[in-house]
């Protein structure tokens, strides 16, 4: 089968092919905010002075930083973004070589560590690629307000004692820009001095609730979409290509908020990390840990019930890249990235397939067109069963099998072979 491609799209640099093919990820919210409880703008919104807020940090003695990677390990993530420094202005990095820093960092807690080394150490341990969020506004610096020139030499500072101290990393995930759009945030200075340091690292700035998918600079190597789905990047006639992620929260917040129990299901979950594969995006997905640095049973029994699905089918997730897209129906076909001959159909039905009875378990059809080749073979990855399928020229009809009594999943992967 020969593989069309467009002239008109760039080709993806290396290193962002390989952050598409990452494909789940997990978002961690953590920090001062963590032992309030009610969420990572708790300070902002409810008003909270700076010297009723910032004695937190005499409180903050998180366990080992491990305990948050497990649970990214065992949900399918093959990476974790973490929140360095938000909005806040406290960092979980130690902060003494950067010029006017004053010791707002975790080192100068009870927990007398750099939380970032340590997240870092976890995660190559357990084969995970770190991330760093890093806040671009701070409340804590009266520069950010009075002398904006001199908080974005901090901000450098910042970013290149991250740069420099834990090795290789995924890349950085900035946020903030979006609070004063019209100023001048001296982004190419930036991403310079990655791109010196880090060079394979990727540069994300969140565009926000406003402008998702927006691509700004040139210098960006993802557009991002704050909760809410992607659709497919348009990079033709482009001269760079761009990968995109959305970010999404397990409840309303992002940091732990303990009275929000207003908690998306896991299949809700499942679809929309299907949907973000279907355009070739990434799921980014968020929890909020206590302030102990553990993760309660709710976000982690829902991380541990997407990690069952990932089991079976991430094989497709992973290794899926944009094949057959169907803006009518939510059924479609992702090509394989080793083997342009092997595709996943992903299938969705609200229906159970679950009955004690086969005869009388649920059926369903799906009707698939532009298939461009012969298929030679369809099998479910979840029990290597092959559901009765027939194929008219350029038309595949299928029927849904149903699941074996005592498995059910909210999203079903087969794996389609064609004709060589």
């Amino acid at each position: 089968m020969t593989e069309r491609v467009d002239k008109s799209v760039p080709v993806a640099a290396p290193y962002i092919a390989r952050f598409e093919q990452l494909g789940f990820g997990m978002f961690v919210h953590f920090g001062l905010y963590s032992l309030l409880g009610r969420g990572e703008w708790v300070r902002e919104l409810e008003h909270i002075p700076a010297e009723e807020y910032e004695p937190l940090a005499r409180k903050f003695a998180p366990a080992d930083m491990g305990e948050i990677v497990k649970v990214a390990k065992a949900a399918g993530c093959r990476y974790v973004t973490l929140t360095t420094r938000h909005h806040d202005g406290f960092s979980l990095y130690d902060t003494r070589g950067v010029r006017n820093a004053d010791g707002f960092d975790a080192l100068h807690t009870p927990a007398g560590r750099d939380l970032v080394a340590e997240f870092v150490a976890r995660c190559r341990e357990n084969d995970i690629l770190p991330f760093f969020y890093h806040t671009t506004l701070d409340w804590h610096r009266p520069e950010f307000n009075d002398d904006f020139p001199a908080y974005l030499e901090y901000l450098r500072d910042s970013v290149e004692q991250l740069c420099r101290n834990y090795g290789r990393i995924g890349g950085f995930w900035f946020d903030g820009n979006w609070s004063r759009p019209d100023a001048d945030w001296q982004e190419a200075e930036l991403y310079r001095l990655i791109r010196r340091l880090q060079p394979e690292a990727m540069i994300i700035n969140n565009t926000g609730l406003g402008a998702r998918g927006a691509a700004g600079r040139e210098e960006i190597d993802a557009v991002t979409y704050e909760r809410g789905m992607p659709g497919p990047v348009d990079r033709r006639g482009q001269s760079k290509y761009v990968a995109g992620e959305m970010c999404e929260t397990l409840c309303d917040h992002w940091g732990k908020a303990a009275e929000d129990v207003n908690f998306k299901s896991v299949p809700q979950l499942i679809g929309e990390l299907c949907e973000c594969r279907k355009v070739g995006a990434n799921f980014l997905l968020n929890v909020g840990p206590d302030a102990d640095g553990t993760v309660d049973n709710m976000q982690r029994g829902t991380m541990e019930c997407i990690g069952r699905w990932m089991r079976v089918y991430g094989k497709a997730v992973y290794n899926g890249r944009p094949f057959l897209y169907y803006p009518d129906r939510r059924e479609f076909l992702l090509r394989d990235v080793y083997d342009p001959h092997t595709a996943y159909l992903f299938a969705f039905d609200p229906r159970s397939f679950v009955s004690p009875d086969p005869e009388k378990a649920a059926e369903s059809r799906i009707v698939l067109d532009d298939i461009p080749a012969e298929v030679r073979s369809l099998r479910w990855l979840d029990n290597a069963e092959t559901p009765p399928f027939e194929q008219r020229g350029a038309v595949l009809e299928l029927t849904m099998t149903p699941f074996p009594y005592g498995r059910s999943y909210p999203v079903r992967v087969a794996e389609v072979e064609f004709a060589r």
